[in-house]
């Protein structure tokens, strides 16, 4: 079982992302992914990963015609509709299918947030570190 601090870098492969900034939470049961905008259009969902300040920006859409939509408690205890979508998260070098909630996180320092149901049974977490996994995929790379 891996270590994780209270931040790490984390990749998203089926989304074309790496690296990007993400906060383990304990206190939450859900991922998030930071989300500019998401709209179903003829029963797709169609949405924008990031904002144009973030250096990962793409503005590239992505669609996807397997969702929920779902009411989830904000860090505020307060119920929100948001959309949910599958994807598979890469940490410490292991892909993980999982569930991450959209929402506009664009007020907060990281844009994907990890929470207890992804990181339950797979990872002990030292508040007291951070980046252990993207220090271990580095040090991997330094060595090639």
């Amino acid at each position: 079982m891996h270590t994780l601090g209270r931040s790490d870098r984390v990749d998203l492969p089926a989304l074309g992302l790496k690296n990007i900034h993400a906060k383990i939470d304990t206190g939450a049961y859900t991922s998030s992914l930071h989300c500019s905008r998401a709209e179903v259009k003829d029963g797709i969902l169609e949405f924008v990963l990031l904002d144009d300040e973030h250096p990962e920006f793409t503005g590239m859409v992505f669609s996807f015609t397997e969702f929920e939509t779902r009411l989830i408690k904000n860090s505020f205890g307060v119920a929100e509709n948001r959309y949910v979508i599958r994807t598979t998260i890469k940490i410490f070098d292991e892909e993980i299918q999982t569930e991450f909630s959209l929402s506009d996180r664009d007020a907060l320092r990281f844009p994907i947030l990890l929470g207890r149901k992804i990181l339950r049974n797979r990872f002990v977490i030292d508040v007291a570190k951070k980046n252990l996994s993207y220090r271990n995929k580095k040090s991997r790379i330094s060595k090639r």
